[in-house]
């Protein structure tokens, strides 16, 4: 089965996770998945196969005979989807030898556009996997345990003499908690890579430093007519908040290493209101400044309207994993040779985001991100590259090469 087959059938397993969830997984339904991925590893002969109760997927696939002193190489991929829109009756659709021209998504009035997406002028002849318009396609990160599934398929076929190979599937990548709890002695590597990119020749090892921001507004609801010098209207109290940041510091102003404030929801009334931001810089003294700009904007907005008026929470999500890949950095010009041995040229490409290598390099198991041949992630538009898909599952097996050289 080739890997785009597997990720057309585990995308119609609804597998969103949702933020602020109390436990791991933030959903039961990731557990679908994961039981299925166990059953298809036990089928393919995979060893000590496992899913423990917060959704985490294991196994092993044990190494060629005389290749077992070969360092442990692992390769990981998420099971859930964004929660911002949905997951649930997603219905993938086939696209062979694509024109260039746009793709109409279903009867939800969207189309899929080189205007828009100006990566599918280099497309043309490819076959495509895309949405109905009214889902994610969830190729963020099905398309990942799609090619990680189908290179063990082949590997377990003894297509390849390879070193031992730990596979783990994580549970809640999308909210922040990912590799958090998994459990590194189980899954046994001594380096990792997760498939949670895009395009062929991608290697990430730069990540945002993230954190979350949620602002809470109290105001002094009284008559409009006799307000003066008395009311405190909380709604207008968040937009001066975000009037205050800085200007044009937000995603759509930037690229690359420049980092942003993003409103991602609002509610409010008078009476009180709330603001919603994640914030992200590659730089940590500019990401702590970034935390900063917003206590300063609270401090300032309180001293004019009295204590406790502006209320500013601060959560940490993830850190930069470059400083500590560097101290282990042939885990990334092993995947660079892979990759030139597959015939693309490597480049390294900075994550606009975050990812499960993010957490489990801090926790001591270097791990950078590899391409899954797909696009457009967390949004109706997003689509799948059959023959890109191909190449990620070479590009495991190559990787794989390089250790057992």
């Amino acid at each position: 089965m080739r890997a785009y087959e597997r990720l057309i059938e585990y995308a119609k397993v609804h597998t969103a996770s949702i933020d602020d969830g109390t436990a791991t997984p933030s959903t039961q339904r990731q557990f679908d998945l994961a039981r299925k991925l166990e059953r298809e590893l036990i089928d393919l002969g995979a060893r000590d196969v496992f899913v423990d109760e917060h959704c985490y997927v294991y196994a092993k696939l044990p190494a060629t005979p005389g290749l077992e002193d070969k360092p442990c190489v692992g390769f990981l991929a998420h099971l859930d989807t964004i929660p911002d829109f949905s997951g649930e009756n997603v219905k993938p659709r086939v696209v062979e030898n694509y024109d260039g021209g746009d793709v109409v998504l279903g009867d939800s009035g969207r189309v899929l556009s080189p205007a828009a997406f100006p990566h599918l002028k280099e497309l043309v002849g490819k076959t495509l996997v895309v949405t109905d318009g009214t889902t994610v396609l969830g190729a963020d990160d099905k398309a990942g345990v799609a090619a990680i599934m189908t290179a063990a398929e082949e590997l377990l076929r003894g297509e390849l003499p390879h070193g031992p190979v730990a596979i783990g599937f994580c549970p809640d990548e999308e909210v922040g908690h990912g590799a958090e709890l998994m459990d590194l002695k189980r899954f046994g590597a001594a380096l990792a890579y997760t498939l949670d990119g895009v395009g062929p020749g991608e290697i990430e090892y730069e990540n945002f430093n993230a954190a979350a921001a949620k602002v809470t507004f109290h105001g002094f609801n009284v008559h409009p007519g006799s307000a003066k010098d008395t009311m405190v209207n909380a709604s207008l109290l968040a937009m001066r908040f975000n009037a205050m940041l800085p200007d044009g510091d937000t995603p759509r102003d930037t690229e690359g290493y420049e980092g942003f404030f993003h409103l991602t929801d609002m509610e409010g009334s008078v009476e009180t209101a709330a603001l919603h931001y994640i914030i992200r810089d590659h730089d940590a003294a500019a990401f702590e400044q970034r935390k900063q700009t917003m206590r300063h904007i609270a401090a300032l907005l309180n001293a004019r309207y009295g204590a406790g008026t502006v209320e500013l929470e601060l959560k940490e999500q993830y850190r930069n994993m470059a400083e500590a890949i560097k101290q282990h950095f042939d885990v990334v010009e092993k995947a660079m040779d892979a990759m030139r041995a597959t015939g693309v040229e490597p480049r390294a490409v900075p994550i606009r985001g975050g990812t499960d290598g993010a957490q489990l390099t801090y926790r001591g198991l270097p791990c950078p991100n590899l391409p899954t041949g797909s696009y457009a992630h967390h949004g109706p538009y997003e689509h799948a590259v059959a023959e890109y898909m191909d190449w990620c599952v070479a590009l495991i097996k190559d990787i794989l090469k390089q250790f057992a050289a």
